[in-house]
């Protein structure tokens, strides 16, 4: 069959909202244009993040009923342990209440000022919670991605080049770690090859440097090794997830992406030295190391949610979803990060909206008008999200994990034509008050 089911059933249902043009105009007007300020209940179809918006299962719901809630050495922490080393082989496993909290602890103690943290590309949190160290974010995306019409495969890659440059002129001293990011989010969603990776951890290891992987969606890159890179078409999804943390000396993770969890992250790491220092750093601000600020509920649902996500039915279906929304939008004219990745679709507006210049986000403009004509919820990755970091100018529509149907993807792909047709009389914007960090979160605009 060529057909691609949904590979479950629905078995509770949300009831979603509708809303009217002139009510979208007025709420847009009071959050001060920023997506971000809405009430979930006045979105339609939400694709502002995949993050902690997924369906859990039967089995994790199951699963969370045996919760044990001990302060100190709670039977799901050592399930989730064991969950987590089975796939990664890793000695250490902290959790944690999410990614940004492995990341604010893994960068404070192994960053200081004058200290340089290359990636593939950074998300905005883990560069913030660089930056708040004092150290420098560098990303060094593959030379093949800068053209987002081109459509290659693993677009994703780190410059392993560009990688031993910055070793031999900033010296292996000033560098604390590599981090690199499967899939690469703000790069498009695109995956990191397994080539690319033993030779990035070819390059750190002859340089004493440790290398991480910020793994939040490590299923999805192992389903794209498995599909594309030649050698691999034998291997399951669990096995080259696994030859992938091999490669690896410890790993950031927010559950609340690849492993379909509502809450939940853990840092990771083989260094004996580290995982006390960073374990003493979660006592003063997460929790003990046995829960570190999760419910034992929660553990439970990560530790099955790890299992389910490398269902090759299910990443099939993932991968085909995803790549469903980006052909039906791209081959009817709208430009999008090519090819389509395995969590989002990012549309390319500053190669749709020309007539708006950079300084007044065309990513922006289009993310409010999607709201506005359509009642969908999406988020500007760009100069607002990276300021002058920012490489591209796009719109991220990003696919919650077993929560959309095909109709409303049918939906949001025509609501995008829709915005297309009239594109010329989308304007720009201007910021008016923005915070120090992150401030997509909470700044405020105003339409020019």
């Amino acid at each position: 069959m060529k057909t691609i089911i949904e590979p479950f059933r629905i078995k509770s249902v949300e009831p979603l909202r509708r809303t009217t043009a002139a009510e979208r105009e007025h709420l847009l007007l009071q959050a001060g244009y920023n997506l971000f300020e809405l009430r979930a209940s006045d979105i339609l179809i939400d694709l502002l993040t995949d993050s902690g918006t997924s369906a859990m299962s039967t089995g994790q719901w199951a699963a969370m009923m045996r919760g044990d809630e001990s302060y100190a050495g709670s039977e799901s922490y050592f399930r989730l342990k064991a969950a987590v080393q089975e796939l990664t082989n890793f000695r250490h496993v902290i959790p944690t209440h999410q990614g940004r909290a492995a990341e604010r602890i893994l960068f404070t103690v192994m960053c200081r000022p004058g200290h340089v943290v290359p990636s593939n590309t950074h998300f905005d949190t883990t560069r913030a919670n660089i930056e708040f160290t004092g150290a420098q974010a560098v990303d060094l995306p593959w030379p093949g991605a800068a053209d987002t019409q081109v459509r290659l495969a693993f677009k994703g890659n780190m410059d392993v080049a560009a990688l031993e440059k910055l070793i031999a002129v900033e010296g292996p001293g000033k560098i604390p770690l590599v981090m690199l990011t499967v899939t690469n989010n703000s790069g498009g969603g695109q995956p990191v090859s397994m080539a690319n990776l033993r030779a990035v951890r070819e390059v750190t290891a002859g340089h004493g440097i440790p290398l991480y992987l910020d793994a939040c969606r490590f299923a999805e890159n192992a389903w794209f090794i498995h599909q594309q890179e030649p050698g691999f078409e034998g291997f399951t999804p669990k096995q080259i997830a696994q030859a992938m943390f091999s490669c690896a000396d410890g790993c950031t993770f927010s559950a609340k992406k690849d492993a379909f969890a509502n809450i939940g992250g853990f840092l990771c790491t083989n260094d004996d030295r580290l995982a006390q220092q960073e374990r003493d750093l979660l006592i003063l601000t997460e929790g003990f190391p046995t829960y570190g600020g999760l419910a034992g509920r929660d553990l439970e649902a990560i530790a099955v949610g790890l299992e389910e996500v490398l269902d090759p039915d299910y990443l099939e279906y993932r991968i085909a979803s995803v790549r469903y929304l980006g052909r039906h939008i791209a081959d009817h004219g709208v430009p999008i990060v090519e090819p389509p990745g395995g969590h989002a679709i990012y549309i390319d507006a500053g190669r749709m909206l020309p007539h708006i210049p950079r300084h007044e986000f065309p990513g922006q403009s289009l993310a409010i008008e999607l709201y506005r004509h359509a009642g969908i919820r999406s988020v500007e990755i760009g100069s607002v999200m990276f300021g002058e970091h920012a490489q591209y100018e796009l719109v991220r529509l990003a696919i919650p994990r077993r929560v959309y149907t095909q109709s409303h993807i049918d939906y949001v792909v025509e609501a995008i034509l829709e915005v297309n047709a009239h594109k010329e009389k989308l304007r720009g914007y201007r910021i008016v008050s923005e915070p120090k960090f992150l401030r997509h979160f909470s700044a405020r605009f105003e339409p020019l």
